[in-house]
């Protein structure tokens, strides 16, 4: 019979083993863990402690080109210099004779700042300091952001404590072609506006790094670098052409020059397609040298300003009546130059005149806001409203420029008495540009509204290219329905105010001009207008649609301010597409019912 005395040393020395059992177990776990599970990791750390040393590898950021692969924005390679403080000193080196001499420090560090641009000593200084602070420091930042010929100039003084680090840096071949929408990037590399910016993840390099272990003498000892390698960024194709951007940019600058106005655009968009061909404005800026534009100028006012459009939006008004199934091109009202309608609301045209039969094809040449309102009042305000929302008034466009302005289109629950008859001649809404440009790309594709796009694709390092997806299309209105408008356009190019100035040899043309007034904020300033005149051509089969804006001309203080750079910008457009001239004439439609 066993005893109580002799089971508790027997328990304990069971309790004792399975005490240390555990223990092992958790050893043999631990490493497990640190040996097999997770050593590459443990020996990364290891590594990156006893080595002592680590470089960043930079990867390139990649391209902006136009859609011919012209680049717009690239990256070269600029250097920093660093010193080694703890082996700095004299070196050897061979005269002429072919002998060996020795160069003390002060001379080198007078040939290296001949090279720099600093002083011998600021060079001296630098090692000074570094030392003063750490008197084994291995490491001073020389000089960074030295060309490839400094580079060169420094590599053949073969100096062995003096070493160059590869970095890139950002570079606008054509300066202010496509400033405005390229955008451009800080000092440190940061992108700050525009395409840089919004598409930075197509464009942006993975870093890499090399580890290594330096000798005494601070030289990299053969074998212990570890390299994890640098991934370049894309190339962004954009739907621009490069020479139709340049062209147009310097057009525009001496159209609003000579206007006197604060600042002026040209936009062009293919019709079927709605890719942006050209956006050029005046002001730019050229990204290699930002300061030097003012702050205002330095994104782009295309998608990022807004206006009253005016009259450009009759043919909105036209298309929504048309296809609502209440008027045709031929129909006709009762329109003076000033009339008061029966809720109260008060409109009157540019120019006054008495009572006219007009048709809607005559109030669209006359461009009467009477005449316009008559006609909208025929469409229920929710009917209007909703057209205006599938053409893309008051929306953001496809192409997702970084702060790209919505414009302002009230719900009709907001609209007063004015504002019903305001909206059918464009005044008490606000938009912008490529809005204005996608309504009109809808009536020139058959009804069909494809969103406007300004990015082709993104080709990676590898060579994988992700083409933009710019969304849905739109069947706005019927086919029947925008060629007719388009008829009216071009009876309004044919017989309208405009009509010499803006006529292009053997093509047909369709267009519309606005005169909008501009708000200071408590009302309308007399007199001061934001122009817009907006076209397509041949307006028998429609390949490209131009818009020109100017900001407060005051040598002509109307749309006709537009007229020359239209038709010259038109012009080209048709020339460096090499669009076939019409084989037709136009249908001239009556004004008078």
């Amino acid at each position: 019979m066993t005893t109580r005395s002799t089971r508790t040393p027997r328990r304990r020395t069971v309790i004792a083993l399975a005490v240390v059992l555990a223990v092992l177990v958790a050893f043999v776990v631990r490493l497990v863990d640190i040996q097999v599970v997770n050593a590459g990791e443990h020996i990364d750390d290891s590594l990156r402690i006893a080595m002592g040393g680590k470089t960043t590898l930079y990867g390139t950021r990649g391209s902006i080109v136009d859609e011919n692969g012209n680049v717009l924005a690239g990256s070269i390679l600029t250097y920093d210099a660093e010193l080694d403080p703890s082996n700095v000193g004299p070196i050897e080196r061979k005269d002429a004779a072919g002998d060996e001499v020795e160069v003390d420090w002060p001379t080198v560090a007078g040939e290296i700042a001949q090279i720099t641009g600093q002083s011998a000593e600021d060079v001296q200084k630098i090692v000074a300091d570094a030392l003063a602070v750490n008197p084994k420091s291995q490491y001073a930042s020389l000089k960074n952001g030295l060309s490839t010929e400094k580079y060169q100039q420094l590599l053949d003084l073969r100096i062995p404590y003096l070493t160059m680090r590869p970095h890139p840096a950002r570079t606008y071949p054509d300066g202010a072609v496509a400033g405005n929408l390229v955008g451009f990037v800080g000092s440190d590399g940061e992108p700050l506006e525009g395409l840089e910016s919004a598409q930075d993840s197509c464009l942006a390099p993975t870093e890499g790094e090399r580890v290594f272990q330096r000798g005494k003498d601070g030289v990299i000892i053969p074998g212990t670098e570890q390299v994890t390698p640098a991934v370049d960024g894309g190339t962004l194709t954009l739907t621009i052409d490069r020479d139709l951007q340049y062209y147009l940019q310097q057009l525009i600058a001496e159209q609003a020059t000579n206007q006197g106005a604060q600042h002026g655009q040209i936009m062009v968009v293919e019709a079927k397609t709605g890719k942006i061909r050209a956006a050029a404005e005046w002001p730019t800026v050229d990204p290699n040298n930002v300061s030097a534009t003012a702050p205002e100028d330095r994104s782009s006012r295309i998608f990022r300003g807004t206006f009253e459009p005016g009259s450009t939006f009759k043919a909105l008004s036209a298309a929504t009546v048309i296809d609502a199934g209440v008027a045709t091109p031929t129909s006709t009202v009762t329109a003076s130059g000033r009339e008061t309608f029966p809720n109260g609301a008060r409109v009157q045209d540019a120019i006054p005149h008495g009572a006219l039969n007009y048709t809607l094809a005559g109030v669209l040449i006359d461009s009467s806001n009477v005449g316009i309102s008559k006609f909208a009042e025929m469409v229920p305000a929710q009917t209007r409203y909703d057209y205006l929302q599938k053409f893309g008034i008051g929306q953001i466009s496809g192409v997702n420029f970084p702060g790209e302005a919505k414009g302002t289109l009230r719900p009709v629950d907001q609209w007063d008495n004015q504002t019903f008859y305001n909206t059918s001649f464009g005044q008490g809404v606000a938009t912008t540009l490529p809005q204005l440009m996608g309504a009109y790309q809808a009536i020139a594709n058959d009804g069909t509204k494809i969103p406007l796009s300004l990015v082709e694709s993104c080709t990676t390092a590898d060579g994988t290219v992700q083409d933009s997806d710019a969304g849905a299309s739109t069947q706005v209105v019927s086919a029947s329905t925008a060629s007719q408008v388009r008829e009216l356009l071009e009876n309004v190019a044919v017989q309208g105010g405009n009509a010499k100035a803006t006529a292009i040899s053997g093509y047909r043309v369709g267009l519309k001009t606005g005169t909008g007034e501009i708000s200071d904020g408590s009302g309308y300033k007399s007199g001061v207008y934001f122009t817009t005149m907006i076209g397509m051509a041949p307006v028998d089969d429609p390949q490209y649609i131009v818009a020109v804006t100017l900001d407060q001309p005051t040598a002509v203080r109307s749309s006709a301010a537009n007229a020359a750079a239209f038709q010259k910008a038109m012009t080209q457009v048709l020339k460096t597409y090499r669009v076939l001239p019409s084989d037709s004439q136009p249908e001239l439609l009556p004004k008078i019912g």
